[in-house]
């Protein structure tokens, strides 16, 4: 085998591994993901004591609670199943914010007080969908991090 052969499939090789990295990263779309229009961005980070009374209902499967001091209108924290926790956003995902538009808790459901959307706190899906609006948003959800008898919760 010469030596122009070698440097032909090397040059070749190379070509080729160039075209597929340049593939992954235009295939590659940072906004893949719709972000929600009416819930910016937050930045925060809190810790819970599940040993306190506060919290009690976090220590059964389906319990929840509204935590009022994060979020835009508060979080909603649920236990899933005593190993996963889920956090949630308790303004309603599919208008601004306003006088109405913080959920309640009904069960493992969160209820808009504005036009009854529910929402599944397990999935954070929308359950009753309104026929005519089409920018149906789930809730949004944030991080949780169980370290021993503590939930973290944070974006």
């Amino acid at each position: 085998m010469n030596l122009s052969c070698i440097d032909a499939n090397r040059f070749k090789n190379i070509c080729l591994f160039t075209f597929f990295i340049s593939f992954i990263f235009i295939s590659c779309n940072k906004n893949s993901n719709i972000r929600n229009p009416y819930l910016p961005e937050l930045d925060f980070e809190f810790s819970i004591n599940l040993n306190l009374p506060l919290y009690s209902d976090l220590k059964f499967t389906g319990g929840s609670i509204l935590v009022n001091d994060f979020g835009h209108k508060g979080i909603i924290l649920y236990n899933l199943n005593n190993n996963i926790y889920l956090a949630w956003e308790a303004s309603c995902p599919n208008h601004m914010p306003n006088s109405c538009s913080k959920t309640k808790l009904l069960g493992s459901l969160a209820e808009c007080e504005c036009e009854n959307y529910q929402y599944s706190l397990a999935t954070g899906q929308l359950i009753n969908p309104s026929p005519n609006n089409n920018n149906q948003y789930s809730m949004i959800n944030y991080g949780v991090r169980v370290t021993g008898n503590s939930l973290v919760i944070y974006n």
